[in-house]
């Protein structure tokens, strides 16, 4: 089951993506898809659901993040063997995590507003995992019980400001607008094996991302087992999973970091794709 929520920025309606590939609205089911709807019984309501049964959404509406009123979204750094290898660096001996703010959530397809003296605007396609359920001290055996889906992540990062203004990592890393999430959340039945994804990421038609799930230093089990130690997981929250290599700061012989005017189209293996023009800093933001 894929869900979703469409229309424009703060008034998007729940939804689900039918089998021919078309939006069907759910707002007389549900007033919306947040973390009180992620829960085993809730889902299954909705899988019985006849998706034809909903009424048809027309033209092509904008997709918004897939989950409302996400309480946490959370991040693991430097969690793929083979960016670990193209940034020189040794794998870490524990999971590296650190926070995305969450006003920093936008949708698939919204453009990226580079912030005000950013120099070193990166990207990075990721997993993107969402809770379904309270999660505090879950052991490794058990932890993939508690996620409601799956979703596509560009942990968008300003690279300067990230390793150059001291040691937090966030600072680079919840600029406005760089969390774009989505198309939709599929649902973890649908996904099968979360370890064996492909991923891709393009700039400009270029291919700079190719890596798959397996080459996870941490797999998904693993690092929801860890965080749930020292943070309880809560429905709706999402934690993204880390990036293979092909990252701009990885780029050789010379760095390639984002600029106005370009175009990044990113996908993961079942989940969908998505599409973000970069546009320069504006103190009005982006519509």
């Amino acid at each position: 089951m894929k869900l979703l929520r469409y229309g424009p920025k703060g008034a998007e309606k729940p939804g689900l993506l039918d089998a021919d590939g078309q939006i069907r609205d759910l707002s007389a089911i549900i007033p919306d898809i947040t973390g009180s709807t992620l829960d085993p019984e809730s889902l299954a309501q909705l899988a019985v659901l006849d998706p034809k049964s909903l009424p048809l959404v027309e033209g092509s509406p904008r997709y918004g993040v897939p989950v409302g009123s996400v309480g946490k979204f959370l991040a693991i750094g430097l969690n793929f063997a083979d960016h670990a290898k193209e940034a020189g660096l040794e794998p870490p001996p524990e999971p590296i995590f650190f926070t995305k703010a969450i006003s920093c959530l936008n949708g698939p397809n919204d453009e990226v507003m580079l912030p005000k003296e950013a120099v070193k605007g990166d990207w990075e396609v990721e997993l993107g995992v969402v809770i379904g359920k309270r999660a505090r001290y879950v052991e490794q055996t058990e932890a993939l019980d508690y996620v409601a889906g799956y979703l596509l992540v560009n942990d968008v990062s300003e690279r300067a400001f990230q390793k150059e203004l001291g040691s937090q990592w966030d600072k680079g890393k919840g600029c406005d607008t760089f969390g774009p999430v989505g198309p939709w959340l599929v649902t973890a039945d649908e996904v099968g094996d979360c370890q064996d994804l492909a991923m891709w990421l393009d700039l400009n038609g270029k291919r700079m991302q190719t890596g798959n799930t397996q080459t996870m230093i941490f797999g998904v089990a693993e690092l929801i087992a860890y965080m749930s130690r020292f943070v309880t997981l809560e429905p709706g929250d999402i934690l993204t999973t880390g990036t293979p290599p092909g990252v701009g700061e990885g780029q050789k012989p010379d760095k390639i970091f984002l600029k106005p005017g370009d175009v990044m189209t990113l996908g993961i293996q079942k989940l969908g794709q998505q599409r973000q023009t970069v546009v320069a800093w504006s103190k009005d933001g982006v519509a």
